[in-house]
């Protein structure tokens, strides 16, 4: 072996382990990695840096984007909320995740349907007093799985094709992957269902860590014509099922209804009279058509596009106090929005607008971008402090999303324009319709993986050019070079499917690519079924919290142990390596 394969072997076993101890970010590892093969001529500096022009790592970014006004409309939260409904059973809620979130992984990143998921979980969880330890791993599970039904299912899919194309092999297909990805992910979801019942951990005791300050608001919100809530009883509308959240009265034309009945219809108009937790009213928040009664409606669709939430408290010299919350006219004077009054100690019984302020009032509001840094020292408040994660959705034009994901599979399945042009098309409408800004556009973007992506492009090709991939791969040859490729195949799997528990999942496929194309070469047939593998086996990162971005979302708001990824994943592992190995060859004959 020359020189320079063991020096590319060299580095790239210093890469995996300074991954694997995480001594440093993956995108700048791999950055650094590339650099030191270049500065040893291992490869030359535009094929070290040739992956950031590569149109799987494009195509990703771009569907970042998509995926961000999918996000920003509102349009994936709206999705989930409906999964769940009224259902009480936690086999049910995972049937219904599974029909959902599979699909939805089939088109878009995986990263933001678990991000919308796993609070919309928790809630239901809450709800009805189950714990998310027994959900919250499937949720990641599910997204893994649908992942693997398209080639725009994951950034792993697009990464393999991009290498296929450089490669000078024919690309995939949009559902190419779909003849084993199907049964892959059914099978999977048949497990789950399982693994729920009998293996995954029931920590009731996490149930209390989802509580939180017992601080109550009166929220006063006006139910506008166009409101979905209009026509429901207030148990249909949900209404009833906000932890922390209790509906007074409604005042209807200056008719007051108390003690509100489940079975009461809510109509146009209507004025809800709430006392509940912040998260609780940041629910109501969300809903489309319901808003604070005091906000002006001809500024509430233009403004609340940049609203952020604060809490502020009313200090003892504030100029507001004895004042009442409509005479204040809190928006003129503030470009603010009253959401919501606490009074510490009582709970307060008037609607807002004629609350009078005292000193230690407690006021929720919803705010333009810079009113926190321009009112920090302001007298009239003790206290500025924003709430986190809310932002309001653009729920107006959440059609406008929906069409624009169909048109992209539209484009990607018949095969029109590439898969970049088609991604691109999409992600700019995305933006000049106003799904979501130039700003938002930029910060959906995981820019990290995509350095890390790119930069891997460069490790793969040293690998290659060095004698590296061919020296691996006629080693694994001389293991089991008798029994056949079908063999090969399971063991490409089964290596792939370790490292990827170690490192990220791009990592491993690029790194790994090189040899695949070479194990191929030395049986004399065809290298698909390897590349096929090398697709699977990356993204069956079950084992281990730290192989999946998604595995670690879950991680920490689960309340999970490392070992209960070890003991759920490992039998799903296994049996989707025994299903790969045997339907691969059959879908991808040799």
């Amino acid at each position: 072996m020359p020189f320079e394969a063991w020096m590319t072997l060299a580095v790239v076993g210093a890469l995996l382990l300074a991954l694997i101890r995480n001594w440093a970010p993956p995108d700048l590892l791999f950055v650094g990695a590339i650099t030191i093969l270049t500065l040893v001529g291992i490869v030359t500096p535009k094929e070290a840096f040739a992956g950031f022009s590569n149109d799987g790592m494009l195509t990703v970014g771009m569907l970042f984007i998509v995926a961000g006004g999918l996000r920003e409309t509102g349009l994936l939260e709206s999705i989930g909320q409906r999964v769940l409904g009224r259902t009480k059973s936690s086999f049910i809620v995972l049937l219904r995740l599974a029909a959902v979130i599979i699909p939805l992984s089939a088109f878009l990143n995986n990263t933001p349907i678990v991000a919308m998921f796993v609070p919309i979980v928790l809630d239901w969880c809450r709800r009805n007093q189950v714990a998310p330890t027994r959900l919250l791993i499937p949720v990641s599970f599910l997204s893994i799985l649908g992942g693997t039904c398209t080639l725009i299912g994951t950034s792993t899919n697009l990464v393999v094709d991009g290498l296929m194309v450089s490669a000078g092999l024919p690309g995939l297909s949009l559902f190419e992957l779909a003849w084993v990805g199907i049964p892959y992910a059914l099978i999977g979801v048949a497990y789950l269902l399982l693994a729920e019942r009998f293996i995954l951990p029931d920590r009731k005791e996490l149930l209390e860590q989802l509580g939180e300050s017992r601080r109550e608001y009166l929220a006063e919100m006006l139910v506008q014509p166009r409101c979905r809530l209009v026509g429901q009883s207030v148990e249909i509308a949900g209404l009833r099922q906000l932890p922390g959240l209790f509906l007074i009265e409604i005042d209807r034309n200056g008719e007051l209804i108390t003690p509100v009945a489940p079975t009461e219809v809510i109509e146009a108009n209507d004025r809800l009279v709430f006392t509940g937790i912040v998260s609780s009213i940041l629910e109501l928040e969300r809903i489309p058509g319901l808003v604070p009664v005091t906000e002006a409606a001809s500024a509430a669709s233009n403004e609340a596009r940049n609203a952020r939430m604060c809490e502020v408290v009313i200090s003892q010299s504030s100029p507001l106090i004895g004042e009442t919350v409509k005479d204040i006219d809190f928006r003129a004077t503030f470009g603010a929005v009253i959401v919501a009054v606490h009074r510490s100690g009582s709970r307060v019984e008037r609607k807002i607008g004629e609350i009078r302020l005292q000193p230690g009032d407690t006021l929720l509001l919803q705010t333009g971008p810079h009113f926190e840094r321009a009112y920090r020292n302001d007298p009239a408040f003790y206290l500025v402090s924003r709430v986190e994660d809310y932002r309001k959705p653009r729920d107006d034009r959440a059609w406008i999303a929906a069409a624009l994901l169909v048109l992209l599979i539209i484009l990607m399945s018949t095969g029109v324009v590439s898969t970049l042009v088609a991604a691109s098309v999409v992600a700019l409408a995305m933006i000049s319709t106003r799904c979501l800004s130039t700003r938002d556009a930029r910060q959906a973007v995981e820019w990290q993986v995509l350095i890390t992506i790119a930069a891997a492009f460069g490790v793969g090709t040293a690998m290659e050019k060095s004698g590296a991939a061919e020296a691996v791969a006629q080693a694994s040859f001389g293991m089991i070079g008798d029994l056949g490729p079908w063999a090969a195949v399971a063991m490409i799997y089964l290596l792939v499917s370790i490292i990827t528990e170690l490192i990220t999942n791009n990592a491993a496929a690029v790194l790994m690519f090189p040899i695949c194309l070479k194990t191929a070469d030395l049986y004399g047939v065809s290298n698909r079924p390897f590349l096929m593998a090398l697709i699977f086996a990356a993204s069956a990162s079950f084992m281990t919290p730290i192989g999946y971005q998604t595995n670690l979302m879950v991680y920490g708001p689960g309340g999970y142990r490392f070992s209960d990824f070890f003991k759920v994943g490992t039998p799903l592992n296994l049996i989707l390596w025994l299903l790969a190995t045997w339907l691969i060859p059959l879908a991808w004959p040799f």
